[in-house]
């Protein structure tokens, strides 16, 4: 417990000074950036990703052009770690101790999205009120991706509170570095070292079956070295240092967060502009048993969750560094020079965009519609899913081959467990304007790593009589 109270001040140190790294991006100090080229087509998109696999291995250590670990030991999270030994163990660990346990997954996935909606302001009458869903859903989402993480009853409220703060002030708002350098957050940087010395073994965080994510980055033992090996034979093995793991930790509240409150989003704006197909997929919902373990058996609200990635895919592009003579091959026509990695060999980065993979006419009829249909038996999606296969690449909402998201599963039920509670009890309608009019603002900007709607929804939402 009370290293697992520790971490979570490290957090709450570290978040905002990650954020003010990466608002330097372009200044005098920046990095030199890889030679890029864009990858639009999915059939390219595979060929590189899944038939030249060894290649298009590697993500970005540094996605943009400043080092956040400028000036401390090098950390490295699921996302970042080079493809290898290390990078093996991070994620055999995600997968394996903490998404993988899948009734305590959909458990803590279920739990918050109906209980924690604020439905206060108009719930007695069951008049029709606007609600800014962002707003609403934020604290819900990060509720239930921080249970994951630290367990039940571990974090006092108002540090989750703090966390979500900072997460979404990291994400979603445009801070001055220097200012921010120079503030009391930055200074709490001086903590990691009493935390360090005071640091304890694995406090059992979890409650029943639900293993925490910090329990298994404390018990975690990975890699140690470069060649990793002792003269037996055996591979040398090592603990997480803290600032490792509170850069592990950031990515699970991080990602976790983002990914879901976005697509959730998009999602119920898709639903308010189409109301035909939020009837629809009511009357699925409504109908039978409505325990959650029945969400997987609910294939509409499957194919209007597919089609919402395909169109607005969380993470917008999805990046690969190849060296060697593998990148400046594949590369073909790149004008920039690529510059050498640590060995000297050229670097190129390729840069997969996702929205135009998901929305390419070669794989989609008219493929700028809201189509849920395109995935039930039959149509041209029924194959798709969230993560591609080896044969084809039709939409990579959440990357492809090897280094796709480990959380993508999870996001998907997560994204569900939302969607199916928030149409059960509530009709969404575009709200109303001052000429009598309504409407959806559908236009999309980066939020760092995750697209988000450019003008957060409101909607006008009303109980459903039937509750």
């Amino acid at each position: 417990m009370e290293a697992t109270m520790q971490l979570i001040l490290v957090c709450l140190a570290v978040l905002p000074l990650a954020a003010a790294a990466h608002r330097r991006v372009g200044s005098a100090g920046a990095m030199p950036q890889p030679g890029t080229v864009e990858v639009t087509d999915p059939d390219v998109a595979r060929r590189m990703i899944v038939d030249h696999a060894a290649a298009f291995s590697n993500h970005p250590a540094v996605p943009f052009a400043v080092d956040l670990d400028a000036g401390h030991p090098k950390t490295h999270s699921i996302n970042s770690a080079p493809y290898g030994a290390l990078w093996r163990a991070l994620r055999s660990n995600l997968t394996a101790g903490v998404l993988h346990a899948s009734p305590a997954s959909r458990r803590s996935a279920a739990a918050p999205p109906g209980r924690s909606w604020p439905t206060s302001s108009a719930p007695s009458a069951r008049e029709a009120v606007v609600v800014t869903v962002r707003d609403a859903l934020y604290g819900a989402a990060f509720g239930a991706v921080a249970r994951m993480c630290f367990g039940d009853g571990v974090v006092a409220e108002r540090d989750v509170r703090a966390m979500r703060r900072t997460l979404r002030e990291f994400f979603h708002s445009d801070v001055d570095a220097g200012l921010l350098a120079r503030s009391r957050l930055a200074r709490l940087l001086r903590w990691r070292q009493a935390l360090v010395s005071r640091r304890g073994g694995s406090g059992g965080s979890g409650t029943g079956d639900i293993r925490s994510y910090v329990d298994s980055l404390l018990d975690l033992r990975v890699p140690d070295g470069d060649d990793g090996e002792t003269a037996s034979g055996k591979r040398r093995r090592r603990p997480l240092r803290d600032d490792e793991m509170v850069r592990l930790v950031w990515e699970f509240l991080g990602y976790g967060t983002e990914t879901v409150v976005a697509c959730v989003e998009w999602t119920l704006a898709r639903l308010v502009t189409h109301l035909e197909v939020q009837d629809k997929l009511y009357r699925e919902l409504s109908g039978g048993d409505r325990r959650e373990e029945r969400l997987q058996d609910a294939p509409y609200l499957r194919a209007v969750i597919l089609e919402s990635l395909r169109l607005h895919p969380p993470v917008p592009f999805v990046l690969r560094d190849v060296a060697g003579p593998e990148g400046a091959a594949a590369a073909g026509g790149c004008t920039t020079t690529p510059p050498p990695d640590d060995d000297g060999a050229p670097v190129v980065r390729f840069v997969f965009m996702a929205e135009d993979n998901g929305r390419c006419r070669k794989s989609w009829t008219d493929p700028d519609e809201f189509r849920p249909e395109r995935f039930l038996v039959g149509g041209e999606g029924e194959d798709a899913g969230a993560v591609p296969g080896r044969k084809e690449i039709k939409m990579m909402p959440f990357g492809a081959g090897r280094r796709h998201c480990p959380g993508a599963g999870l996001a998907v039920i997560h994204i569900g467990c939302f969607v199916a509670a928030l149409v059960r009890e509530f009709h969404w309608a575009p709200p109303p304007t001052a000429n009598g009019g309504g409407g959806v603002d559908l236009a999309a900007i980066n939020a760092l790593f995750v697209k988000v709607m450019a003008s957060p929804l409101r909607a006008q939402i009303s109980p459903r009589m039937s509750t």
